[in-house]
């Protein structure tokens, strides 16, 4: 199955994304920040017990769901950026939680069309095409239609090795 397919180590490497977005309700919005948050959150976040970012929220923006990832309510945030200050590991970049909401729609509403975030993101980070989830190469799925190349934090990778 074709997915989007996004490279997070060549994404990251942008110091300003300049990949454009034709999300069908906002023409000002940039899909691709979103896309970015939604991995980060899933996998580089620390899934803290006790997330001192969902605790500094003031407006209950942030919330823990069920499985240990981080939604943002992005009606209720306020991009006060209180969060970004709690994060211990720095994992919540300032550039994720902008105050008007940005969403990508996977380009579902387009049959055939490529999504233009792929023909114009000048170091092809983002694509669609047929990939299986590989843990060792570091491809993972989000959802049904994203595929995320990217190394995933670990509780395992900061415990201490047996001798």
């Amino acid at each position: 199955m074709k997915r989007l397919y996004i490279d997070l180590d060549i994404c990251n490497n942008c110091k300003e994304c300049r990949a454009s977005c034709s999300y069908l309700y906002h023409p000002q919005n940039n899909g691709v920040t979103s896309l970015r948050e939604y991995a980060t959150f899933t996998l580089f976040c620390r899934h803290c017990e006790e997330a001192p970012c969902v605790n500094s929220c003031y407006h209950d923006a942030l919330e823990k769901q069920p499985d240990g990832i981080l939604k943002r309510y992005n009606m209720r945030c306020t991009s006060c950026k209180s969060c970004v200050i709690a994060c211990p590991f720095g994992t919540i970049l300032t550039d994720f939680i902008p105050y008007l909401d940005s969403r990508c729609d996977f380009c579902i509403t387009k049959a055939d069309a490529m999504p233009v975030c792929v023909t114009n993101c000048p170091e092809k980070a983002i694509e669609v095409r047929e990939v299986e989830e590989n843990i060792e190469q570091n491809i993972y799925f989000i959802g049904n239609t994203l595929a995320v190349c990217s190394r995933k934090w670990l509780r395992e990778d900061i415990q201490p090795k047996k001798k």
